[in-house]
């Protein structure tokens, strides 16, 4: 800021002080001046009054620019608040004179003439007028300022991104089929002569579909960025306002700037505040909604052209989305931008892990293993998370142990370490998620078991943390589904069996294996009631996803739907109940491992399958270590080979 720019504002913060001081001084002078009484007399009247002797006090001043002269004073009988003036022309004050000097007034004053003291002049007559002034401009500033605001009211909120927020497809890590897709829009906009030489129409609109985090808004940035061309950027929110019509006008309004600075970008994130379908809805439609949805699909695909224009929208809710607006012309191309695999997961870690300092023990190969399902903000935040933490203990990187506490941390939620835990309760929760460990361990088609730990987080007093042995992108099968279940029952069946009670802790648990277990039945079709799909997840635009769930049954299948549903629950406690009485002992070791240790890890858990007792931490660090050097030794680039990678993973 400069220094001009600092001196207005010194006198924009003044001025109030000023303007109230001015007022405060007129109200003490119309206070003073309130109640007094003052008397005009005539010349003669004045003359007549200093003849009988009845002026008590007077005060003459001149006005030698006017040959006036103004008469001031008081007359006997006059109380403290009364007095007279009179106006006297320059022939006749010789008689008055000589009066004032024959009666000898007692009081007699004559001023100065104020046109002779100019900066006098200046503060009574030219002040006032100057105040007035500057008061009246500020007024009308203030009220410009308001009505220009007003009158940008329906103004696109679109803003156009600078130059130091330009981004390539080398800051987006992964996603090669998706960039795969929108390569040819890169190359229209960069040469649009060669698709219409072909009679290739590019299309208008490009729809991102995926889960949040996934890298939609990165995405759209990188290819503005690889295009080179103008990149604007609003939220549907920007568009809905309380007024009809606005939204409208400020659809128009960026489509008519868009035109001036095409070929260029529009990104639109979270289109579906502004797309959703319309004339729906418990209590109809949304007038201003819909006319800016209307007012979308005209500029759009309407009948003007709208060359060189190509936007691109982002949503995580393409279900609620308008049909009119997906139809070709307008949206011609949907993206999924879906979650990463663990080499996608992996390049991701090394984009976020540029500045950030890591140890030699931190493999970003096996932490994008370890992380299923976690999406390139999840990614992100598990690396900022170790790297506050490093910081707050004092250390120079980032090593394992902040990369587990940040998992679990993004998990769950931080360690709840100044609890106090009684002996008893410490006992149930390791007997609860030892038996969650040996299912895991012994059934055949459970996940695989990399963490176990009574350290309470959130609102759970521990867990156990299995992963899938090989990452699958959708489908699985009946008997994973199954092994699921008793998975999640093994803790109840733990508590159960060698308590002799059960808690509360397994409520979530039952919850999980309930839901699965009913979807088994009506939507994947896996019980004996056949390949049938009861219920269907139609998730309503307005309406909440519990009231839209449509169900196509009678009152015997919802019955039977129920026995099903139960049937499979209590088959997978049966099991559950058979391995972990088959396990007993192991049960017992890995509880122990827990009550000393708190939390034991993937290497420690298969030393106690194999060998009975658990290895202290730094020998199994030690021995990791030392299959590390092996195996680098064998690799000729210091990499494991993929079959050693193999049969870890199995």
């Amino acid at each position: 800021m400069n220094t001009n720019s600092k001196q207005n504002d010194n006198f924009k913060n003044i001025l109030p002080y000023l303007v109230l001081a001015f007022v405060v001084i007129i109200v003490i002078v119309a206070l003073n001046m309130q109640g007094s009484t003052v008397n005009e007399l005539t010349t003669g009247e004045l003359i007549t009054e200093l003849e009988e002797n009845n002026v008590t006090e007077i005060t003459i001043t001149p006005r030698s620019s006017e040959s006036i002269y103004y008469i001031e004073g008081k007359l006997e009988g006059y109380n403290a608040t009364e007095s007279f003036t009179s106006k006297v022309v320059g022939t006749e004050l010789d008689n008055v004179l000589a009066l004032i000097e024959a009666n000898d007034v007692a009081e007699y004053d004559t001023n100065a003439d104020p046109g002779e003291n100019m900066v006098l002049y200046i503060i009574i007559n030219v002040l006032p007028l100057v105040l007035l002034v500057v008061v009246m401009y500020f007024l009308f500033m203030k009220l410009a300022s308001t009505n220009k605001s007003s009158m940008d009211f329906g103004r696109s909120k679109a803003r156009l991104s600078n130059e130091n927020d330009k981004k390539s497809f080398k800051d987006v890590a992964g996603l090669k089929e998706e960039k795969e897709e929108v390569e040819e829009l890169i190359d229209f906009l960069k040469n649009p002569k060669k698709f219409e030489k072909m009679g290739a129409r590019i299309p208008k609109g490009v729809l991102l579909v995926g889960p949040p985090g996934t890298g939609k808004t990165l995405l759209a940035k990188a290819i503005a960025g690889e295009a080179n061309v103008p990149f604007f950027f609003i939220s549907g929110s920007d568009f809905v306002e309380l007024f009809v019509g606005v939204g409208a006008s400020r659809v128009r309004d960026m489509f008519k700037e868009a035109k001036r600075n095409a070929p260029c970008l529009i990104f639109i994130d979270e289109i579906d505040a502004v797309g959703r379908q319309r004339g729906t809805g418990l209590g109809g439609g949304h007038d201003e909604r819909e006319q800016t949805l209307n007012q979308l699909l005209t500029e759009m695909d309407g009948f003007g052209e709208n060359e060189g224009i190509i936007i691109i929208a982002a949503t995580n809710r393409p279900d609620v989305l308008d049909p009119a607006l997906l139809r070709p012309g307008r949206f011609d191309r949907q993206v999924t931008v879906s979650l990463p695999d663990a080499n996608e997961r992996e390049q991701i870690l090394k984009v976020h892990a540029k500045n950030k300092v890591l140890a030699k023990d931190v493999k970003l190969d096996n932490l994008s293993l370890r992380t299923p399902g976690f999406s390139g903000a999840d990614l992100e935040n598990l690396l900022n998370e170790a790297a506050l933490l490093a910081v707050r203990r004092n250390k120079t990187e980032i090593t394992m142990d902040e990369i587990d506490e940040a998992t679990d941390r993004v998990l769950l939620g931080p360690a709840k370490t100044t609890r106090k835990i009684t002996d008893k309760e410490k006992k149930l929760v390791s007997i609860h998620e030892a038996g969650h460990a040996v299912i895991g361990l012994k059934l055949e088609d459970a996940q695989e078991v990399h963490k176990i730990t009574i350290i309470p987080r959130g609102m759970a007093g521990g867990y156990t943390m299995m992963l899938p042995k090989e990452e699958k992108i959708a489908v699985l099968t009946k008997d994973e589904l199954l092994a699921q279940i008793t998975g999640l029952l093994g803790g109840r069946v733990s508590e159960e069996m060698f308590l002799g009670e059960i808690s509360t802790g397994a409520s979530d648990d039952i919850k999980r294996a309930t839901r699965i277990a009913r979807s088994m039945v009506t939507e994947y079709g896996m019980s004996e009631l056949g390949p049938v799909q009861y219920e269907e997840k139609s998730e309503g635009v307005f309406l909440g996803r519990d009231y839209t769930k449509s169900k196509n049954f009678s009152d015997q299948v919802a019955l039977e739907i129920d026995e099903q549903t139960r049937k499979i629950i209590e088959e997978c406690y049966e099991k559950a109940k058979k391995i972990i009485k088959e396990n007993k002992d192991l049960v017992f070791k890995l509880s122990d491992a827990l009550m000393k240790y708190e939390t034991i890890t993937k290497e420690q858990i298969e030393s106690i399958v194999t060998t009975g007792e658990i290895k202290p931490i730094e020998k199994a660090e030690e021995d990791t270590k030392e299959v590390e050097e092996k195996e680098e030794k064998k690799s000729p680039r210091g990499r494991k080979p993929k079959s050693s990678e193999s049969e870890e993973e199995k």
